[in-house]
C-alpha cells in the first residue's frame, strides 16, 4: 500500500505580540485555546496552540511568541493560511464582522473554483477563508463568541510561493506521495495545487511560482513551519525510512509529547513537518478546561517555576487570564 499523509496538521507561525494575539484569534475569530505552553526549544517562548471545540488535528493555527520585526514578504516561505468554512452565508458573515473589527479584509471572490475572503490579522498574518462546502468533519466550540455554523471547521489549503517548481515539485510528488492536481492564476502567479490523502481543502498544498519575487524574511507575521498529518507514530516511522532513503536531510524523529514529528526542509527553504494524529492535547489535561493553564511535557515539568518566571503575562494589565 502506498503511504500517504492525510492532509494538513498544523501551521505554525510567529508573534511579537503575545496578549494581543491571543485577544484576536480568540476573541475577534472566535477559536479556542487549547494548548498554551512553550517552545520546546525556547522555553523562554510562548507556544499557543488555537483550534476548534475538540482540538481535532487539522484545525490549529500555532504561534511561536518571538520578539522579531516584521516578516519580509516573499518567495521560499509559507504566504497564505486557509480556514475553512462552510457556506457563502459564513463569507457574508465574516467580511461583516471582520470589517466590523476593524481588520485588513478584502472582497469576497471565486478563487480556484471556491468562495474565498482574504484577511490579515493585526501583525500582517496573511490568512483566507475558503467556502469548503461544510463536507467533512466539524467540531464548533460552545464558548466561542462566534455562532457554531459559522466557526472555523479546519486549516486548508495552504499556499506557499517558491521562485521555480521544478525544485519542489519532486519532493512533494516522489518522496511524500501527492498529487499534482491543477493550477490556477492567483496575483500574478501560477499556482499548482498538490493533494494528499483523500484529497479536499484540507488536504491541499498550493504552491504559488512567481520567479519576479524577493526572498522572504522570516518574523512577526509569517509562518515558521506546516505540518503534515501522518496516522501513528508506526506511519511516521515509515515517513522517516522513506524520507532517510530520499537522502534529504532531517531532523530524526522528534518526541513533542502531544504528538510525534519529523522535520525537513523542501528544496526551496520552506520548513515541513510530519506529524502524528495522537495523543492529542488531552493528554495532560481535562478537555473541558484545554488551555486555562500553562502545560509543559514531562521532562520540561521539573523547570516549572523558572520557565514561569521568564515568561511574559498574556493580559496586558499584568495578569494572566487564562
Amino acid at each position: 500500500m502506498t503511504l500517504a499523509l492525510k492532509g494538513i496538521h498544523h501551521l505554525t507561525a510567529i508573534t511579537a505580540d503575545a496578549p494581543g494575539n491571543l485577544r484576536f484569534y480568540t476573541e475577534v475569530l472566535g477559536l479556542r485555546l487549547v494548548k498554551k505552553t512553550v517552545n520546546q526549544d525556547d522555553t523562554s517562548a510562548y507556544h499557543l496552540f488555537y483550534a476548534d471545540g475538540k482540538a481535532t488535528p487539522g484545525t490549529d493555527i500555532t504561534f511561536f511568541d518571538w520578539p522579531a520585526q516584521r516578516e519580509t514578504r516573499g518567495n521560499h516561505a509559507v504566504s497564505r493560511t486557509g480556514l475553512r468554512i462552510a457556506g457563502r452565508a459564513s463569507l457574508d458573515y465574516w467580511h461583516a464582522r471582520l470589517t466590523e473589527a476593524g481588520v485588513a479584509t478584502g472582497a469576497i471572490t471565486e478563487l480556484d473554483g471556491r468562495a474565498s475572503l482574504d484577511f490579515e490579522d493585526p501583525e500582517g498574518q496573511r490568512l483566507r477563508l475558503i467556502d469548503d462546502g461544510g463536507t467533512g468533519e466539524a467540531n464548533p466550540w460552545d464558548a466561542s463568541s462566534v455562532p457554531a455554523k459559522h466557526q472555523f471547521r479546519g486549516l486548508g489549503p495552504i499556499t506557499m510561493a517558491v521562485p521555480d517548481l521544478a525544485r519542489t515539485a519532486p519532493v512533494l510528488t516522489e518522496l511524500m506521495n501527492m498529487r499534482e492536481v491543477r493550477t490556477y492564476e492567483a496575483d500574478g502567479a501560477s499556482v499548482h495545487v498538490f493533494e494528499m490523502g483523500e484529497g479536499g481543502p484540507a488536504a491541499e498544498l498550493h504552491v504559488a511560482v512567481d520567479p519576479s519575487l524577493p526572498a522572504a524574511g522570516q518574523g512577526a507575521g509569517g509562518v515558521h513551519h506546516v505540518a503534515f498529518r501522518a496516522a501513528d507514530v508506526e506511519e511516521l516511522h515509515a515517513w522517516t525510512e522513506r524520507v532517510r532513503g530520499f537522502r534529504v536531510p532531517s531532523s530524526g524523529e522528534v518526541e513533542r509529547y502531544y504528538f510525534r514529528s519529523l522535520y525537513f526542509r523542501e528544496p526551496n527553504g520552506v520548513l515541513f513537518e510530519i506529524a502524528t494524529d495522537g495523543p492529542g492535547f488531552a493528554v495532560d489535561e481535562p478537555m473541558e478546561t484545554l488551555g486555562e493553564s500553562l502545560s509543559l511535557p514531562p521532562f520540561l515539568e521539573p523547570k516549572r517555576a523558572q520557565i514561569e518566571a521568564g515568561l511574559k503575562p498574556l493580559d496586558r494589565q499584568g495578569k494572566d487570564r487564562t
